[in-house]
């Protein structure tokens, strides 16, 4: 097998290549101290594991006293590195705690340093360890897919892992920049964006047709060769070469008006204006960039911003701002080269890449995002031009969205305090757990959790819960039964509530009295008399005008002035989880819809259920079914008949 310069396979995407399972060898350390911070016993901890390191590149993880990682880091020599822990007096006083809190190490070999780089920037996303730098994203960037594999190729957003064949073109900054330019590239070339079944069983045009946003391959209004060239200028277009792209259908309008062929002249010309729409619409002047990412830093109150322009084929794409968090005592160089590692763990990287100061390891970063890409990759400051024009309106970017952020964040900070101070609490909640319930007279009932916190809601702690014992139109019922799922559950995982993110520090119920009585009652029967409590409901008037009015487990009730920043807050709390449990509910009564009485009887599965719908044409015929016309039906065995009729005969 061929290797790159690193020493390890070519990979695109590298994931599979570096992996703990892969690696050489793991060794573990431990100290003999509990839970409680101790410097020495960390020293200790780290002297076992450096004894039986060798000086080879790696990845080590520091570990505390729950085996929680508390920090990923490489190292050309793991031995060299992590010996350096050793030396107190030249730590920081955010490593000395770090140091304190360790009681074991994992270490993990890897070929190169390059490919600990890479490992070690999974290993944080994985983790989320609390001293190293982390780039806070929840979501993938989204990319255009031209995807293969089909006769008549069709444009698609796409998120996540690039497992489909086809031609991705990306990262977007966002779903909205992806939607507006496929719906611009799509009157440019007349492409499908349909699914290939609902392709299958066209027999005439669709609705794009008639807006012109599709050239009807389905129907045979363009053949294969025709579309094929629809779609390599789409290629042409999204790499580059828009220009001539745009020439060409300028001249064939030029041809079609001289040839009186106004219908097809017409045509063109919307194509020509969706072309100019989306050159237009690109915020950022990007000619003569090529493909290229775009990142600049700024630093303000302690908080770090940078800003970066996505640029593909002399196209913006969309920028993007990152606030990264635990960056304090690193100098903003390191900041930024390890925000750029985490980046490009999940977004392929381009040819080239600006940055606004000269960043460490710079030729191992190239390294190991050349074998990220397939091929070189390069790091540099632009110093005239073009280039130095973008860095230029990059870092007026990070400033103003640091600005922002500042303002926002100081806001917020105020609100949050003003909300603890209104709803009694000892201080600002670190997690705040929203509730509510979704049915239609019972029917379908689908309980939701929503999570906040300071820095907005965090949508991967999103919760649904299926309603299964309570009594059918019995909100009070619902919410004890998901009350008693949620906190069982959390009692049993952590009942000494020391683990983050596992217990509330505010419960807030979309409802009244009876939902705060019969959320209060749940948990002091579990035991539970520290969580705090409060029910929102609206006021008396029900309009945007009424004032809500708040539910203390005491009894007591509170309102707030229609004008006040935390009545707002706490509403949009409130509409969240209204919005995210009726969401949850609409998506299990369409699954409902849609679902077959066939469906419970076990043993019968997709081929075995269309085989029987084609031969009696409904489920209740199956169900009417004689035990012998059920042994005719075509693919249905004698056992799986007698299933049948004994499922719906059982007595």
């Amino acid at each position: 097998m061929s290797r790159t310069p690193a020493g390890s396979p070519p990979d695109p995407r590298g994931k599979e290549r570096f992996n703990e399972e892969r690696a050489a060898y793991t060794v573990k350390g431990s100290g003999q101290a509990g839970a409680q911070p101790d410097l020495e016993a960390g020293v200790a901890a780290i002297r076992e594991v450096v004894a039986t390191l060798q000086p080879k590149p790696g990845v080590y993880r520091m570990l505390d006293a729950r085996g929680d990682v508390l920090y990923v880091g490489k190292a050309r020599s793991l031995k060299a590195r992590v010996a350096n822990y050793t030396q107190i007096k030249a730590l920081t006083n955010r490593l000395q705690r770090m140091v304190s809190q360790t009681r074991a190490m994992e270490i993990v070999t890897t070929n190169s340093e390059a490919e600990a780089l890479l490992m070690e920037a999974q290993f944080i996303k994985r983790f989320r360890p609390p001293y190293n730098v982390l780039l806070r994203d929840d979501k993938s960037f989204p990319f255009i897919l031209l995807r293969e594999g089909h006769d008549f190729p069709r444009i698609m957003k796409h998120r996540g892992a690039r497992k489909a064949k086809g031609a991705y073109y990306g990262p977007f900054a966002s779903a909205g920049s992806v939607n507006t330019t496929i719906n611009a590239l799509q009157k440019l070339f007349l492409l499908r964006s349909c699914t290939d079944s609902f392709f299958s069983r066209r027999d005439r045009p669709c609705l794009l047709y008639q807006i012109k946003r599709c050239s009807a391959p389905c129907v045979g209004r363009i053949d294969e060769a025709g579309y094929a060239d629809l779609i390599k200028e789409a290629k042409d277009f999204l790499g580059g070469k828009s220009g001539a792209v745009q020439a060409k259908i300028e001249a064939q309008m030029q041809e079609a008006a001289e040839a009186l062929d106004f219908e097809t002249a017409a045509l063109l010309r919307d194509r020509l204006r969706a072309a100019t729409f989306i050159q237009g619409s690109q915020a950022v002047n990007a000619d003569g960039v090529g493909d290229a990412d775009v990142f600049a830093l700024a630093a303000k109150g302690g908080q770090i911003a940078i800003q970066g322009f996505f640029v593909r084929g002399g196209q913006n794409w969309g920028h993007k701002a990152f606030f990264p968090t635990h960056t304090q005592d690193l100098e903003k160089e390191d900041v930024l080269a390890r925000v750029l590692a985490q980046f490009y763990e999940e977004v392929p990287p381009p040819r080239t890449i600006l940055v606004d100061r000269a960043l460490p390891e710079q030729e191992l970063l190239e390294e190991a995002f050349g074998e990220l890409a397939g091929r070189k990759v390069a790091i540099s400051i632009p110093q005239r031009g073009e280039r130095r024009k973008l860095m230029q309106q990059a870092q007026r970017n990070a400033v103003e969205a640091l600005d922002r952020r500042l303002a926002e964040t100081g806001t917020q900070a105020k609100i949050m305090r003003e909300m603890a101070d209104f709803l009694e609490l000892p201080d600002i909640p670190a997690r705040i757990e929203i509730y509510d319930n979704s049915h239609i007279q019972g029917s379908k009932a689908v309980g939701a959790m929503v999570v906040a916190g300071p820095e907005g809601y965090q949508k991967n702690q999103y919760r649904k819960f299926n309603i299964k014992t309570a009594q059918t139109n019995d909100d009070f019922g619902m919410m004890r039964e998901v009350m008693r799922r949620r906190f069982s559950r959390a009692m049993k995982e952590d009942p000494d509530r020391e683990q983050a993110g596992t217990w509330p520090d505010l419960v807030l119920i979309d409802g009244g009295k009876g939902q705060m009585s019969s959320v209060r009652d749940t948990l002091e029967e579990l035991g539970i008399e520290d969580v705090p409590l409060i029910a929102i409901a609206k006021g008396p008037h029900h309009g945007r005008e009424g004032r809500e009015v708040f539910h203390f487990p005491d009894g007591r009730e509170k309102t707030l002035p229609t004008n006040s920043p935390v009545l707002f807050y706490l509403q949009r709390l409130r509409d969240e989880v209204h919005r995210f449990a009726i969401g949850a509910h609409r998506a299990k009564r369409s699954r409902a819809i849609t679902a077959s009485p066939l469906d419970e009887i076990p043993g019968i599965g997709p081929a075995r259920k269309r085989a029987l719908l084609l031969h009696f044409g409904t489920a209740s015929k199956v169900r009417a079914a004689a035990l012998d016309d059920l042994k005719r039906a075509p693919g249905v065995s004698e056992a799986v008949a007698q299933t049948i009729y004994d499922f719906y005969h059982a007595n």
